[in-house]
């Protein structure tokens, strides 16, 4: 059971390593984060609901987890086939779409959220 333990809080060493790295080496999590900051401002200056905030945090969540997991995809690949393959290349495109399809679910979410406050 100790050891368990033990390698539970290995991981989530491993997990805050992973997450410092992501936002600091990686210019499109910098940018995501970056707006995860604004958006998380205009959450407290609009005084969204407790349920905005709830599906806020989850998008800022999920796009930044998407961004992550698309940056594995390209190291690995990267790694696999250092030159110019096509497969390789579609593989990075695929994983970038995806990164794309959570982008403008993220936008639509913001737009549902601010627009009537705004306006």
């Amino acid at each position: 059971m100790i050891k368990f333990i033990f390698n539970r809080i290995k991981s989530i060493g491993y997990a805050f390593k992973g997450a410092y790295l992501l936002i600091t080496t990686e210019a499109s999590i910098k940018v995501q984060f970056f707006i995860g900051i604004i958006v998380t401002i205009a959450g407290f200056y609009f005084h969204i609901s407790p349920t905005e905030w709830v599906i806020q945090i989850l998008t800022i969540a999920v796009i930044m987890s998407v961004e992550g997991v698309n940056t594995a995809i390209e190291e690995i690949a990267d790694f696999i086939h250092p030159d110019h393959h096509k497969k390789i290349g579609l593989i990075k495109d695929l994983a970038a779409g995806a990164v794309f399809i959570t982008a403008i679910a993220a936008v639509i979410i913001g737009c549902i959220i601010y627009i009537p406050k705004i306006f």
